[in-house]
């Protein structure tokens, strides 16, 4: 019997596939659980409308990506912080800081937990900053940390 898996079955497969199992398993335990549906006809079609509408979704949000990432590479954030005479700040420019900061001079709405900076900026002057925008797409962004 042909079924579409509404969840993960260890040993069967994953959420959205269509397997082969056999009648009893299907019938007594996949169906009644709420593991499976049969696979009808209009059961495949709606499947296929979800795959193409996820490719859809898929395609759409990698290219925005791509073009943020695009932006990203002309542009710079300033920051202003305090810092002693030997250019070290007191305290430090976290990702929260560049994010709002990217939001307001930009217009560009990215979370702070995108920004990979594990400690931090600690002293003035341009740093280049990695954000992981989508899967796979990675930009870079120019911070300038000015003396307030």
């Amino acid at each position: 019997m042909q079924v579409i898996l509404t969840q993960d079955v260890k040993g069967q497969g994953k959420k959205g596939q269509m397997v082969k199992v056999s009648d009893g398993y299907a019938r007594n335990y996949l169906l009644p659980k709420g593991l499976a549906t049969e696979a009808t006809k209009s059961n495949i079609n709606v499947l296929k409308g979800k795959r193409e509408s996820l490719e859809y979704k898929i395609k759409t949000e990698t290219e925005e990506a791509k073009s943020i990432a695009e932006k990203m590479k002309e542009i710079e954030v300033v920051i202003k912080a305090k810092a002693g005479d030997n250019g070290k700040l007191f305290g430090s420019v976290t990702s929260k800081d560049v994010s709002e900061a990217l939001t307001a001079q930009h217009h560009i709405k990215l979370d702070k937990k995108k920004f990979v900076m594990p400690d931090g900026i600690k002293v003035l002057g341009v740093t280049e900053v990695t954000v992981k925008i989508y899967t796979g797409i990675n930009g870079t962004l120019k911070v300038n940390v000015v003396q307030q």
